[in-house]
């Protein structure tokens, strides 16, 4: 969760042009946590919330690297204020992980058989054509789909 902001931080220059989408994304993220989950099963509760943790990771992700829209500076900032996940926009920049939806998902130890998770199997290779993630509820994050 970012840190709330003070007189005393000092903001980069470039802050006010993504504030407004972040602070929509906060907004978000708090109606997605006291969102009441009756009838949903208990992985399916957090789905809205990781959905939503990954979306300002690439939104902040795109901003930095694709389109070169805020400084390094700003981009260092966002990630050391929590706005943005730093482990999961490190996968990014690898090679196949490209679209990768969460950490979860690759990791080994959370899944039967020592593998990763179903939605990280290209589409072509699936023997079920739609699945969803039991993590995260992503229904293909794999580079090649």
């Amino acid at each position: 969760m970012p840190k709330i902001k003070t007189s005393r931080v000092k903001y980069p220059e470039g802050w006010e042009l993504i504030e407004p989408t972040l602070r929509e994304l906060e907004a978000k993220m708090r109606e997605a946590e006291n969102d009441p989950h009756d009838g949903k099963r208990k992985c399916e509760a957090l789905w809205p919330i990781f959905k939503i943790a990954h979306q300002k990771s690439r939104y902040i992700y795109d901003l930095y690297y694709r389109r070169k829209e805020i400084s390094k500076e700003l981009y260092e900032f966002c990630l050391d204020q929590g706005h943005a996940d730093r482990n999961l926009i490190a996968k990014w920049k690898k090679p196949g992980y490209e679209r990768l939806c969460c950490l979860r998902c690759m990791q080994t130890r959370d899944h039967n058989f020592a593998t990763t998770c179903v939605c990280r199997v290209p589409r072509h290779l699936r023997e079920e054509k739609v699945i969803e993630c039991v993590h995260c509820g992503c229904r293909g994050c794999a580079s090649g789909d």
